[in-house]
């Protein structure tokens, strides 16, 4: 692999491993576990495990290394570990490294299951968690003290697509010793490389874009060698949580076009967004790209383009937002993103619906609001599909 590549190439190219057999398509090695020649080389290799050598599928397997291997090339940091699943990741990378006594500060704009592991489990555990405003850099200075260990946030929140200054709050949590953990989602690989902006440890739900065709589950964890090998790893080794060889595969697969549907669904997405924008059924557009965002500048300088999402906040409440929902013709109705398909999402009565109605409130998650998932499909007919839908409210 080389690193003059560019990231088109490294989706397609990176981290391929060829049997004798030289297949083209990466194989799949469906196995659990690995035999040894001798007991000698057994014991060695429980001693030490080289590059290319595996003991057992909770511990690493060919086809998920493929893909461990290309999520790091394209994210250009030193290494990576697959997960089972998206939540998966964001638990492991929180957990792994904290101990009751240590003090995280994170975004209290998070999806409800990132916070159930903040407010519940770390909580449960003796671990300190500060919720600020991620959007207010004298909050998170305000919050990070000499004695915090790690920072997190996703940097654009779901599902009002707020932004995180990376580089900003990095170099807050770094002068105070803190490592900082993003979520990189909602932004893709593609649009934001967190790492380039100060980010110690970038996590992803592979379910979603990176799969791209609402198939399997998965998630990764990226960071630098000592962290993943020498922090991670070992947790993961004896909690469980390791990828499918199957999925790994199949994210492999989904690696190959990233690129191209990130960008020809992006071009949609904000196309869409300033169609819509002071429609008279909505009370607000939320796209990163367009005039009216809040943190135009922001966004700019730290996404290459403004991302598959979208929210629209229709006047009405959630009668009028489920009837936009029922009378759309093409986007289907789910909870997942970043599919081929374009998927809507009511985030109130759905994905957030745990929180309280004052933290929904708090952020921004309004009855009204819809999240909008954009696929590939023709974006003329997306936007006439949104368009009589409105109409219909």
């Amino acid at each position: 692999m080389s690193n003059d590549w560019n990231a088109r190439t490294k989706l397609v190219h990176s981290g391929t491993r060829r049997s004798q057999y030289g297949e083209v398509s990466e194989a799949i090695f469906l196995t659990q576990g690995f035999v040894y020649d001798t007991a000698e080389q057994a014991e060695a290799r429980f001693i030490e495990t080289g590059e290319d050598e595996f003991i057992y599928a909770r511990y690493g397997n060919p086809t998920v290394r493929m893909f461990e291997e290309r999520m790091a090339a394209l994210e250009g940091c030193e290494d990576a570990f697959a997960l089972a699943s998206g939540m998966a990741a964001v638990n492991a990378a929180l957990t792994c490294g904290l101990k009751s006594g240590d003090h995280v500060v994170a975004a209290k704009a998070l999806f409800g299951s990132c916070l159930y592991i903040l407010e519940e489990i770390l909580c449960r555990f003796g671990v300190e968690v500060t919720l600020v405003d991620s959007t207010d850099l004298a909050a998170w200075d305000a919050a990070i003290r000499p004695d915090t260990n790690l920072v997190f946030f996703e940097s654009v929140s779901n599902p009002t697509l707020e932004l995180t200054d990376i580089r900003a709050v990095s170099d807050l949590a770094h002068a105070a010793g803190a490592l900082v953990l993003v979520d990189n989602v909602f932004a893709t690989p593609m649009f934001t490389n967190a790492f380039e902006f100060g980010a110690d440890i970038v996590t992803y739900s592979t379910t979603k874009h990176i799969d791209g065709g609402g198939r399997c589950l998965g998630g990764i964890i990226l960071g630098s060698k000592d962290f993943i090998r020498g922090t991670l790893e070992p947790y993961m080794k004896h909690t469980g949580g390791a990828l499918s060889p199957f999925n790994a595969w199949v994210m492999l697969k989904g690696m190959e076009t990233l690129d191209l549907r990130c960008r020809a669904m992006a071009t949609t997405a904000e196309k869409i967004a300033r169609a819509v924008e002071g429609h008279n059924k909505l009370a607000r557009v939320i796209h990163p790209f367009i005039d009216s965002y809040p943190q135009a500048e922001l966004a700019r300088a730290q996404m290459k383009r403004g991302g598959t999402m979208l929210s629209l906040d229709l006047q009405g409440g959630q009668a009028a937002a489920f009837k936009f929902l029922n009378a759309l013709k093409i986007m289907v109705i789910s909870n997942n993103l970043g599919d081929a398909k374009s998927i809507v999402t009511h985030p109130a009565t759905t994905t957030h619906q745990r929180l309280s109605e004052e933290v929904r409130a708090d952020l921004g998650i309004t009855a009204g609001l819809v999240r909008i998932s954009i696929g590939i499909e023709d974006e003329d007919d997306l936007l006439a599909d949104i368009q009589q839908a409105l109409d219909a409210v």
